[in-house]
């Protein structure tokens, strides 16, 4: 195709099931210091336009180079046995976050290599309401990194203990 570069359709998908799980999570450190010096430990850009004020918590945009890994929605339950220990929402949360590392570790991506989220919860006002509890969750299972991310309130999830679902695409730079 004219205006493409030659290997611009050469990209390795890798499609990941949640039905194997891994050790927990790592951790990015130093993410914000990175960003702020206008580095970023992995090899993509965040694309922020120049006259916005930045993003709380998630970045506009991401472009990346490398392996793509598409990471099913993943709930808050335990994924080796297929059961809800909790019915808190940012207990949830934590679980589905792990769920989503452990997928992308079979494709031996890191959370530094997640370039986009969706989150879909049953309840805005609760995560509203939870935003900070939340928060200190992610950092420490995600650690300081801000992909893109997209949240949607739903009127249910298909497991009806479930409060939230999360989604997630990778990178795995080349």
């Amino acid at each position: 195709m004219p205006g493409l570069p030659a290997n611009y359709f050469r990209l390795k998908i890798i499609f990941v099931s949640r039905e194997r799980a891994c050790p927990g999570p790592a951790r990015l450190n130093s993410f914000v210091q990175h960003v702020r010096a206008g580095e970023h430990p992995t090899p993509m850009k965040i694309l922020q336009p120049k006259d916005w004020p930045p993003p709380k918590g998630y970045a506009n945009g991401i472009a990346a180079r490398g392996t793509l890994v598409f990471v099913a929605g993943q709930i808050g339950w335990n994924g080796k046995t297929g059961q809800f220990e909790t019915d808190d929402f940012v207990e949830q949360l934590r679980q589905a976050l792990v769920n989503v590392l452990a997928v992308l570790s079979e494709a031996g991506a890191k959370p530094e290599h997640i370039a986009r989220f969706t989150w879909y919860v049953t309840d805005k006002r609760e995560y509203i309401a939870r935003l900070a509890d939340a928060g200190r969750v992610y950092r420490h299972v995600i650690g300081k990194h801000f992909p893109a991310m997209a949240l949607v309130e739903v009127k249910a999830l298909v497991e009806d203990r479930a409060k939230i679902e999360i989604e997630a695409t990778a990178v795995i730079p080349d």
